[in-house]
């Protein structure tokens, strides 16, 4: 009877993954093996592998890569730094609040930010500094996503670091071993899940990302996610725009895999 109950209660939940993710996947696949006259074609497939999608492919990896290497850099020791201080709950929130604003938004105000008036070349122009071009270039595009990608980084280490068993770490500096050979040893290996959840978060959204990069970068960075958007919105072709975002999803979904916690068994 419960067993009989539980699958019932779980009917609301198959619905909901058959109409919003098996769905549009089937529709992007489908999409994909179609020419721009509605024929069936496997030419889209051929064209991803040519040199100009593999070199975007690369740079999209590179990007992301970027993205998430400086903002893990920045939220571990901020996570480990929030762990020791008083209020640390309070902490967090503060820099989870940003994240509830809407993206578009936060994204303008870097664009008055780093323009030409905004507050940055105002301030060179205090030392005497000639303006700098800062938006539409590399660094804005990646110091903005790193921004945005923070707050998603920070949780899931802070919530490692805080569950952590501080005996482990006094035993391991009464056993001598430094602050350094403490962290490598005994504090990032009982946190790497919680590293691995903030890759997960923030490599693969930063790997389609599109908005940001038109923007904030303009036409300098162009990505998997600019690639699609391109295909969809400016040239039509829906087929090529879904055979990049079936490349996307196995290339997330590895990156899943990769990433993913291993929980062995207990005695």
């Amino acid at each position: 009877m419960f067993s009989k109950a539980s699958k019932g209660s779980l009917f609301p939940y198959y619905i909901w993954i058959a109409l919003f993710v098996i769905a549009p996947i089937v529709l992007i696949v489908y999409y994909s093996m179609l020419d721009l006259n509605g024929n069936f074609t496997l030419a889209n497939y051929t064209a991803f592998f040519s040199s100009v999608y593999l070199k975007m492919t690369l740079t999209s990896f590179w990007y992301a890569f970027l993205i998430t290497f400086f903002t893990l850099l920045i939220a571990y020791p901020t996570a480990f730094l929030l762990t020791k201080t008083k209020h640390k709950h309070l902490w967090l929130m503060l820099i989870i609040i940003p994240s509830w604003i809407n993206l578009l938004l936060k994204t303008y105000a870097f664009i008055g930010i780093f323009g030409l008036y905004g507050p940055i070349n105002a301030f060179l122009e205090v030392f005497g500094l000639e303006e700098q071009q800062i938006l539409f270039t590399d660094f804005s595009f990646i110091f903005v996503s790193v921004y945005i990608f923070i707050p998603f980084m920070i949780i899931p280490i802070f919530n490692s670091l805080d569950k952590l068993n501080p005996t482990l770490v006094y035993a391991a500096r009464d056993l001598g071993a430094s602050s350094f050979t403490t962290f490598r040893r005994v504090i990032f290996p009982l946190t790497i899940d919680g590293v691995k959840s903030g890759i997960q978060v923030t490599f693969i959204p930063a790997l389609s990302l599109f908005m940001i990069t038109r923007l904030i970068a303009g036409n300098q960075v162009i990505t998997l996610g600019t690639a699609i958007e391109q295909q969809f919105l400016v040239s039509q072709n829906w087929g090529m725009g879904s055979t990049i975002a079936v490349f996307l999803i196995i290339i997330m979904v590895i990156i899943m895999l990769l990433t993913g916690q291993k929980k062995g068994g207990r005695a």
